[in-house]
């Protein structure tokens, strides 16, 4: 039975990994432990109904991404796509517009990955690995930080008309849960208990697919029983590329966040970084300015060939030809490994919220379908069956001598800069992992319409062009979580201080 060593983004997740760990788990089971009680236990910044993927690197084998990712509906009543938009502006992230309510829910798929992860993977039965989500649903659980400040901006304008959902959120009263107070979900809790009984099935086909699927139908929503009998995870050759003495996986396509993650890495180079200094920063910045346009110009159009426009970038990237590319939401995320050398990186994503709380279960649903910047081609734009564009990029690396480091973010499009920072800090400058996350961390980005560089605490970034800075360490950089075990130094593990996280160990000794 190994030990094992887990991050997450909340101390009960890392808490519920160490748990499983010390009744057998090994990394694969701690992280879905740690996950599902994320995503019933921070509410608003992810959810049930949700997304994910899960990278897993057992020793000696080749690495595999467990595509869980929302996928487009309307099998059922394709004459309903496009209809039912609701756009709503909120002021968090400085101020932004989605789509809510039952037309913006996609799809979910985290339970079905989770399933094959559990299947193939892991070391303790299914249900054991619902066990903590269970009981914090049922018994209570803190308000996080990270919750109580996105419900700030989102507790009316997304989660204010659903009467169920308003319920949940309010008090008597009206007034917003604030940050510390113990929150039960007792519908939630019995959900759960109905799929570590029944399995992910349960969750598609059984009693609470039903209800998730006609609650939405019936309401106008493209979200079908066909739509959910339908779904299935797919297992994905990563993306590899090598760093040094790294061999880096990657989320593969047709997720985006892994490619571009790649590319950022291959552009800076055989030289890696030579430190945080003006002219390294702006080499930098450089890079990201590059992966970004081509992002934008070519992975984020639906209609082109994905495959062939994401082995054009790493084509390029691997030349240091950044001049050829510039031509041409909310997440939660897992890390674990353990001292057999398995690692397990799992990130998810329930978008911002769609509002609706499915009655008597417990259950908010996504928005996966209302992301305004994932949905270049319009609202319902895509084929049902499609898989959603995703930034997620669940990511795991090994080094000869038996290193192996799970890593990964949330942070919309800030999760590619803060895990390519995080990895070249600790590939390249010998970071330590705990300084390697906690850095300050440089984002290129265009805000308000123009090439904005926005940046934490005191980097000396040199730039003629707008700066964003922020004085302090901010959730806008994202949330890495990090997790490494190495012959020589054991198990490590940190959780990114911008969130509410920690990390945990767990197993025997």
């Amino acid at each position: 039975m190994p030990r094992v060593m887990t991050a997450a983004g909340s101390a009960i997740g890392a808490e519920a990994a160490a748990t499983v760990a010390d009744n057998g788990g090994n990394a694969v089971d701690a992280a879905l432990a740690a996950v599902i009680v994320s995503m019933c236990t921070e509410p608003g910044i992810i959810a049930p109904a949700a997304g994910a993927f899960v990278t897993v690197w057992e020793p000696g084998e080749e690495p595999v991404t467990i595509d869980g990712y929302c996928e487009m509906p309307g099998r059922a009543d394709p004459g309903r796509i496009g209809s039912g938009r609701t756009e709503v502006f909120m002021t968090y992230g400085g101020g932004m517009h989605t789509n809510i309510g039952y037309s913006s829910v996609a799809t979910p798929g985290a339970f079905a990955a989770f399933d094959v992860a559990s299947t193939r993977y892991g070391a303790v039965p299914w249900a054991e690995v619902f066990g903590p989500a269970v009981h914090y649903t049922r018994t209570g659980f803190p308000l996080p930080g990270v919750t109580a400040r996105y419900w700030e901006h989102s507790h009316e304008v997304i989660f204010g008309w659903h009467p169920d959902s308003h319920a949940l959120v309010h008090h008597a009263d009206g007034s917003i849960r604030a940050q510390g107070e113990i929150l039960a979900i007792p519908d939630l809790a019995d959900s759960l208990e109905l799929i570590a009984k029944n399995g992910a099935a349960e969750f598609y086909t059984g009693e609470l697919g039903r209800a998730i699927a006609d609650e939405v139908h019936e309401h106008g929503g493209i979200l079908s029983r066909t739509d959910m009998e339908q779904y299935r995870a797919e297992a994905r050759n990563p993306i590899r590329v090598g760093l040094g003495d790294w061999d880096i996986a990657t989320n593969p396509v047709p997720a985006i966040g892994g490619a571009a993650l790649a590319a950022l890495l291959l552009l800076m180079g055989e030289r890696g970084m030579d430190g945080w200094s003006p002219a390294e920063i702006n080499r930098l910045v450089d890079a990201q300015r590059a992966v970004f346009t081509y992002r934008a110009a070519r992975l984020e159009d639906s209609a082109g060939d994905l495959p062939a426009a994401v082995a054009e970038l790493l084509d390029a990237a691997r030349m240091g030809n950044s001049g050829r590319l510039m031509a041409s939401g909310s997440t939660t995320h897992v890390s674990a490994v353990d001292s057999e050398g398995r690692a397990c990186s799992i990130t998810a994503s329930a978008g911002y919220g769609s509002g609706v709380l499915v009655p008597g279960t417990g259950i908010w649903l996504n928005n996966s379908l209302g992301e305004l910047e994932l949905h270049p081609d319009g609202f319902h734009g895509l084929t049902p069956g499609t898989r959603l564009m995703s930034n997620m990029a669940p990511t795991i690396a090994r080094k000869a001598d038996g290193e192996v480091l799970a890593i990964g973010s949330a942070g919309a499009d800030r999760i590619t800069t803060a895990i390519a920072e995080s990895l070249l800090n600790h590939m390249w400058l010998d970071m330590d992992l705990v300084e390697a996350v906690a850095h300050p961390r440089v984002h290129a980005e265009v805000f308000e319409g123009e090439p904005t560089v926005a940046y934490e605490q005191h980097l000396p970034v040199e730039t003629n062009g707008p700066v964003r800075h922020f004085a302090e360490k901010s959730m806008y950089f994202g949330g890495v979580q990090a997790a490494a075990w190495s012959p020589e130094a054991g198990l490590v593990g940190t959780a990114d201080p911008r969130r509410s996280g920690e990390s945990a160990a767990g197993g025997p000794g």
